[in-house]
């Protein structure tokens, strides 16, 4: 992982106006990952989306850590099971054109 995909969370939270005690939160819950490089915490470029999405649900729609963790979970589970819906159509694929 290079330097360049790495955000400082400070620089992001002051960005988005939110409290380094929210990232710390979300760390906490397993809903995002955090860097640790010479005492400074960062944030994969990658997680962006995520934690986006994340905090669109609790400023706008107002919904609490515990609620977004559950929802985070069910996109991922439901994420898994269309990617497997869709290598099962590919097999199927396969055996219809025979």
């Amino acid at each position: 992982m290079t330097k360049n995909n790495l955000i400082p969370v400070i620089e992001f939270c002051n960005n988005h106006e939110i409290e380094f005690s929210f990232i710390d939160s979300l760390h906490e819950f397993g809903l995002i990952e955090t860097i640790i490089e010479q005492d400074t915490i960062f944030l994969n470029s990658e997680e962006l989306p995520k934690l986006e999405q994340i905090l669109l649900f609790n400023k706008e729609l107002e919904i609490n850590l515990e609620g977004i963790e559950v929802i985070i979970r069910l996109l991922e589970r439901v994420q898994k099971i269309q990617h497997e819906m869709n290598i099962l159509k590919n097999r199927l694929g396969l055996y219809e054109s025979l």
